[in-house]
């Protein structure tokens, strides 16, 4: 398949939805599928804030409008009160994911030991897979390298876009046809 993929980023913060800070952790999404990805792609963007109604239409209208693939979202994955992006996720999928959640926190775990605090998930809506990453751009990376190696083949097995990496940077992993 050599259609472009549609891929959605959604930053869920307060602060930066109503301008008051750079929207680091959005672009550092950006940047780092731009060092991934060699097949084409576009991305569907938007800055919203932690209320979990908007981030679930904002995920179905990337999803079911919008033609997303892969919904990475940034935000909203700690203890707090505001923090509902993985109560959104859950809601809005018919699939959940818990392999994608499990692997970050095992990744980010050796950089932080609040990481356990962090409810980073997946889970699949109809053919787009929805990841949930952390705010901060440090461990955005270092989620997105963890999980990043699965996700094309995720999409192929939902029958979405070809994903082609640069296996210089990430090398996604695709089972060998027998």
């Amino acid at each position: 398949m050599s259609e472009k993929a549609i891929i959605g980023i959604i930053n869920v913060s307060d602060r930066a939805s109503r301008g008051e800070y750079e929207d680091t952790p959005g672009k550092a999404i950006v940047s780092t599928l731009n060092d991934y990805l060699t097949s084409e792609w576009d991305s569907v963007y938007a800055i919203i804030p932690d209320e979990q109604d908007q981030i679930e239409a904002k995920m179905k209208e990337m999803a079911d409008e919008k033609g997303c693939c892969l919904i990475i979202t940034s935000g909203g994955t700690g203890p707090a009160k505001r923090d509902v992006t993985p109560e959104a996720t859950e809601a809005v999928c018919d699939k959940m994911m818990p392999g994608f959640g499990e692997r970050m926190r095992q990744e980010s775990l050796k950089f932080v030991p609040t990481a356990i605090l962090s409810r980073q998930t997946a889970g699949i809506r109809n053919q787009t897979l929805i990841v949930n990453l952390p705010g901060k751009p440090k461990a955005i990376r270092e989620c997105l390298d963890a999980v990043f190696p699965a996700i094309p083949y995720c999409i192929d097995l939902l029958e979405g876009p070809f994903l082609k990496c640069d296996e210089k940077i990430i090398k996604a992993f695709r089972p060998k046809n027998k």
